[in-house]
């Protein structure tokens, strides 16, 4: 139970914490909810008016019942509910449902004559009794009803349909507006806060008296000691307010999930929480989920501090990790980039982003990473969970960002040095084939290797080299993304044995690396040549990428005599730029060793390095300053 026990903490040390104009911790005994309809009220309980609001998620108080309810007869919420509920003219009106007025007055009432009652209560109290609420919500035009007065459940009339039908979800085509949720706004003197979702003498009242209603008294397992007040049952909506999955519930009594193990059926035995720390843990994985989690469809992924400090998020690319901790450091203390060593700027400022977390956070913190999936809708498993001394998660982001940092290029307005996100890994690796499922799993096989350091799992780097080799079909901001991952992927899988530099390394004599050096000088060549001669279409070297990784020596002897009509017209209109690079040609091939220049095997991830690295040497960056190779076509 150890994350129940980091959760509960991280809610005792962040409530009341939370930055103004932030999201807030909700208090226990409540559950958020999507309202549809809001009901304004005077302090004795006379209505004044209501109006449409756009499935706005309300913080409502809740029994640890009705917080959780399923089934054909859920227990209602003591205060904001649907109409089948809070209105007893609803079946009077041919609502379709069984009603719950009855059970709702009831919970209600039994509030509101405890010491813990509200006046905001009473009012709402008082005029549910009234028996008036579908009549009054027809008569504002928020609800409809047909010429006998029987709510409709389907628009036939011209025109678009009211909002309450938009809002509501169609079921065989019908839409029962019985289902729509009602919060309220009561009028008092002296108090602004007409909201009861936002009044916390209310939200206080309602605690107070949820609490004194429990019976159930056991041993907590996270705190050790003896509780006025077990859970029953524990919070769903974790994920978001549909959310019906539960981390933790017992509910089969006529199956075989507890029998041999346990003498009942609640749980208790197997699992025994208090009331308020199952509560308040919940809670603060709900708040942590809204605020910062990596979500993809039902999987999520949070990460925190158990104080509540600001952290690295472990999902963020470099880019974004070092902009968001500049974001709050004053300009003077922000690395200004090296132009002359891209490697060391990039380094430079990582270093600087990192201790920027380490100034505000302490070496012996409590750092928590934890993945939370469902394979069904009532069930929720926690997929992956680490817990880290601040200095330790640290280091490990930093290295992972340095192992693989390496030039992306992912558009104009996103170039940086750094290690691209794990989303855009996936999207690479596994290309147009990529779907929620795939994604899904991709996300958490890299996430032991930014959190444990384990190393990448070598199908990926593989299946990103040669999804970047096979250009044909790419748009060429998407093989440039493409390329910069590959690199990333492989420098970091072979950091144990080779250490490669962001620059290019004319010493390097390996067969791949420089096979890669020699496809980027081909490609260079033919370029050139068809920016002179005014054509846009691509080069040979770029249609045949796949092949010459395949069989490089082979595809070299169809490449380089293929360049030389280009180099023709290059020694009649550039003569410089050809002595040039038939210099360069003539540095590159000498350096194979042995028989590496004929050896026709399957080029590894490498060359894409000596490639990359060569065609930035090739292709530097625009300057604002006017020079002869002006005319030099940008890769």
């Amino acid at each position: 139970m150890s994350w129940i026990q980091k959760l509960h903490e991280t809610y005792e040390q962040c409530k009341g914490r939370e930055p103004s104009g932030a999201i807030s911790l909700m208090p226990i005994s409540h559950t958020p909810q999507q309202a549809h309809i809001e009901i304004t009220l005077d302090a004795d309980g006379s209505f004044k008016g209501a109006k449409i609001v756009q499935k706005e998620e309300t913080i409502i108080p809740a029994t640890e019942k009705s917080a959780g309810r399923t089934g054909r007869a859920p227990p209602p919420h003591p205060l904001c509910d649907k109409v089948q509920y809070c209105a007893a003219d609803y079946s009077g009106h041919g609502g379709r449902k069984p009603a719950f007025f009855k059970e709702y007055e009831e919970q209600l009432s039994a509030w509101c004559m405890s010491e813990f009652s509200h006046p905001k209560a009473k009012a709402v109290l008082a005029y549910v009794k009234k028996g008036s609420v579908v009549a009054d919500l027809v008569a504002e035009k928020i609800l409809y009803t047909d010429a006998d007065g029987k709510l409709l459940t389907r628009w036939s009339s011209t025109g678009p349909s009211p909002d309450i039908f938009r809002l509501l979800t169609a079921k065989d085509g019908e839409r029962d507006q019985g289902d729509a949720f009602v919060r309220w706004h009561v009028r008092e003197a002296n108090n602004p806060c007409t909201a009861v979702w936002e009044d916390v003498a209310l939200q206080a009242a309602w605690a107070r008296f949820d609490a004194s209603t429990k019976v159930l008294r056991g041993v907590c397992m996270v705190t050790g000691e003896e509780q006025s007040a077990l859970a029953m049952s524990h919070p769903k909506r974790l994920r978001h307010a549909g959310d019906g999955a539960k981390l933790i519930s017992a509910n089969d009594a006529s199956g075989y999930t507890f029998r041999g193990r346990f003498t009942d059926d609640t749980g208790q035995q197997a699992c025994g929480l208090g009331y308020e720390i199952t509560q308040k843990a919940h809670n603060a994985l709900r708040w942590l989920i809204l605020r910062q989690a990596y979500r993809n469809e039902e999987q999520v992924i949070v990460t925190w501090a158990v104080a509540g400090k600001s952290i690295p998020d472990p999902f963020q690319d470099s880019l974004s990790l070092i902009l968001g901790s500049e974001a709050l450091m004053p300009e003077s203390e922000i690395e200004q980039p090296d132009i002359g060593d891209a490697g060391q700027a990039f380094g430079l400022r990582l270093k600087k982003a990192i201790a920027g977390y380490r100034a505000k956070l302490d070496p012996t913190e409590d750092i928590v990473v934890m993945g939370l999936d469902s394979a069904t809708p009532g069930r929720m498993a926690i997929t992956y969970y680490r817990e880290l001394q601040g200095s330790e998660f640290l280091d490990r982001i930093q290295n992972w960002h340095e192992q693989l940092a390496w030039p992306q290029n992912f558009g104009k307005e996103s170039r940086f040095i750094g290690a691209p996100a794990p989303r855009d890994i996936a999207e690479v690796a596994f290309g147009r084939r990529l779907d929620d499922k795939l994604r899904k799993a991709t996300v958490e096989r890299l996430l032991p290797c930014i959190i444990d350091g384990r190393s990448l799992p070598r199908d990926l780097v593989e299946s990103t080299v040669r999804h970047t080799c096979n250009r044909i079909g790419l748009e060429h901001w998407e093989w440039e993304k493409n390329l910069g991952i590959a690199c990333s992927l492989f420098k970091g899988f072979f950091k144990d044995k080779e250490t490669y530099q962001m620059t290019l390394e004319t010493e390097r004599t390996s067969r791949d690396y420089l096979y890669g050096r020699l496809l980027a000088i081909a490609e260079h060549i033919e370029g050139r040549a068809l920016y002179v001669g005014g054509e846009t279409r691509d080069t040979t070297a770029a249609k045949l990428m796949q092949r010459f990784a395949d069989r490089p020596a082979s595809t070299w002897r169809i490449i380089e005599p293929a360049l030389k009509p280009y180099m023709s017209r290059l020694r009649a209109k550039r003569p410089p730029f050809l002595r040039e690079m038939e210099k360069l040609l003539d540095e590159v091939i000498p350096s194979f060793q042995g028989d590496d220049f004929m050896d026709d095997s399957k080029l590894s991830g490498e060359f894409l390095l000596g490639y990359h690295c060569q065609r930035q040497v090739l292709n530097p960056p625009k300057t604002d300053k006017p020079s002869s190779n002006d005319d030099v076509p940008t890769e």
